[in-house]
């Protein structure tokens, strides 16, 4: 089975990972024009959030 992994980066998207490769950029911020995906615009609106890491499945 594959290893999931959802790294939340500090003020950033989350990450989504399968087996180590970076499947995905989520955003979190709520301000993306490409929702669910992350189009960069944390860095513009100033949005902060902690660093997380979840493991979805190993």
């Amino acid at each position: 089975m594959a290893r999931v992994e959802i790294k939340c980066a500090e003020n950033g998207p989350e990450m989504v990972t399968v087996d180590g490769v970076v499947f995905a950029a989520m955003c979190r911020c709520g301000g993306s024009k490409s929702k669910p995906y992350c189009d960069g615009t944390h860095a513009k609106i100033g949005f902060k959030a902690e660093a997380k890491d979840i493991v979805v499945t190993e």
